[in-house]
């Protein structure tokens, strides 16, 4: 009986691709990759520096509008001479991450893709898009709508005192409102990657329907920087209305569904 020899499998394309580098290779990508990030984040952190009073400006607004409501002083008051330099600092550099992060997450980008398939690289664009996108609405939201009727409230609660703000103080909370905001707003972002691993499904998220209305309203009371229910239901009816949406969001890529329609 003659032998039959036997030649080995062709490795798969992603088998392929990953042989194709080194660990030191991919080590050699990775410095590349964050030293353009730290690049295009020093850039941006210079311009919006150049900026920063008139940023300051902007952020100042809501509480300027708040206090000229209720006939009080117009002027946030600082308690160290270092003070505003280092608050002119702070928004610069925060500013300057956010002009750069479309810049840094197509560096993120360009040092996963060489491991996806070709049909999987066309979500670079929706995926910047999409992330970008929804931290702007979730910051935008919180800067006309949120922040303005949370520092109503404040200050009209306590308006029989005489308010002495510092720009400190006012800074950290207007970050924490704005960025806290658009970091909620990145939900359907998360659950399109559990949902692709398959580590949630739509079913499941829909079951517990009502236990995550009720998280949501928990995580809007410690948030809300006011105690009235009106601001925190402001705070959480975005969240519901974007747990709903990811819903539909999970169910598009769950495994399950892209294996039937397969």
């Amino acid at each position: 009986m003659p032998d039959i020899a036997l030649e080995p499998a062709p490795p798969t394309q992603l088998a392929a691709r990953m042989e194709s580098m080194s660990f030191l290779q991919h080590l050699e990508e990775l410095r590349r990759r964050i030293i353009y990030s730290l690049l295009a984040v020093a850039v941006g952190f210079g311009v919006c520096f150049w900026y920063a009073a008139g940023i300051f400006a902007l952020m100042q607004r809501p509480i300027m509008e708040a206090l000229h409501r209720h006939k009080l002083d117009e002027r946030l008051v600082y308690l160290n001479p270092t003070e505003p330099f280092n608050i002119y600092l702070k928004v610069g550099l925060i500013a300057g991450l956010f002009v750069a992060s479309p810049f840094v997450l197509y560096q993120l980008w360009m040092f996963i893709s060489p491991g996806l398939y070709r049909h999987e690289k066309r979500y670079v664009l929706p995926f910047m898009f999409s992330t970008v996108g929804l931290f702007l609405a979730g910051g935008f939201f919180g800067y006309t709508t949120v922040y303005p009727a949370a520092l109503d409230f404040l200050i009209g609660y306590g308006q029989q005192f005489q308010p002495m703000i510092t720009i400190g103080e006012y800074t950290d909370l207007f970050l924490t409102i704005i960025v806290g905001l658009g970091i909620v707003f990145e939900l359907p972002i998360l659950v399109f990657f559990l949902a692709l691993m398959g580590v949630v499904s739509p079913g499941w998220m829909w079951r517990n329907l009502r236990y995550s209305i009720l998280v949501i309203f928990v995580i809007a009371a410690i948030v809300t920087p006011t105690t009235d229910i009106m601001n925190m239901c402001i705070f959480a009816a975005p969240m519901v209305t974007l747990y709903l949406v990811s819903i539909g969001i999970a169910w598009l890529v769950h495994p399950a569904r892209r294996k039937n329609k397969a």
